[in-house]
């Protein structure tokens, strides 16, 4: 709890994992005998400022998700609600039941359900970030070059890297401001946002950065979890500094 607000974590995990190929949704492949979204749920549970977790889930494995949260000892997981036909709609949906549940004024943290190695650091920042500027977005420095292309075989268009941030999550708001969004969105027949800071940025309102990490990646292909699985195992070498 954060002054007095309480502090939800709000999951995606309604996706279908199409690019993965695989037979089963990716946020529930096991990796390491543990299915990829609790790797998520137990960065929300163990975190001492999160008090309860909403998971947006795909159809059909609403029971199966709760059975393993039961398993690996989540307690904070409050509501499973399914999601929509895009991503806007399944955290519109997510929306919806916290706002029976919650004030205006509770916090409510934004997180993709397969970026399962956010760590406490992150979540801390997230929230500090938001307690000083009213919102926050974990990203980091692009540090390629990019190049803009139209068929994506060729080009002659180079963005400066310096300008370049990777948005990740968690996305950090109001449950009231993350409200108002949704419902302008609404009237405005904005439909396509899959992220709560690229609808924030298309009704006007500023984005705030808070602390992303290269660890913090989304899992989406199978390369991914080759990645995933290495990034488990690492330990930072004392000569680091």
């Amino acid at each position: 709890m954060e002054n007095g607000k309480k502090v939800v974590a709000l999951l995606t995990a309604a996706g279908t994992g199409s690019r993965m190929k695989q037979d089963i949704p990716k946020q529930f492949l096991h990796i390491e005998n543990k299915p990829l979204i609790i790797y998520t749920l137990e960065a929300f549970e163990s975190h001492p400022s999160v008090d309860d977790i909403i998971v947006v889930c795909l159809d059909g494995w609403h029971d199966i998700l709760k059975a393993y949260a039961k398993q690996f000892n989540i307690t904070k997981l409050k509501y499973v609600v399914s999601g929509g036909k895009t991503g806007q709609e399944s955290i519109r949906n997510g929306i919806e039941e916290l706002r029976k549940h919650y004030n205006n004024d509770d916090i409510v943290m934004v997180h993709d359900g397969n970026r399962g190695l956010v760590s406490h650091e992150i979540l801390s920042d997230s929230l500090y970030t938001y307690s000083k500027k009213g919102g926050a977005v974990a990203a980091i420095p692009c540090v390629e070059a990019v190049f803009e292309s139209e068929n994506g075989e060729k080009s002659n268009m180079e963005i400066p890297r310096e300008k370049l941030y990777r948005t990740q999550t968690p996305h950090t708001y109001s449950l009231g401001s993350i409200i108002w969004a949704h419902e302008q969105a609404e009237k405005k027949g904005i439909t396509n946002t899959a992220a709560t800071c690229s609808l924030m940025k298309a009704l006007g309102k500023e984005v705030y950065f808070s602390k992303g990490s290269e660890k913090n990646m989304k899992i989406t292909t199978v390369e991914d979890i080759e990645i995933f699985k290495a990034l488990l195992h690492t330990n930072k070498e004392n000569w680091v500094k």
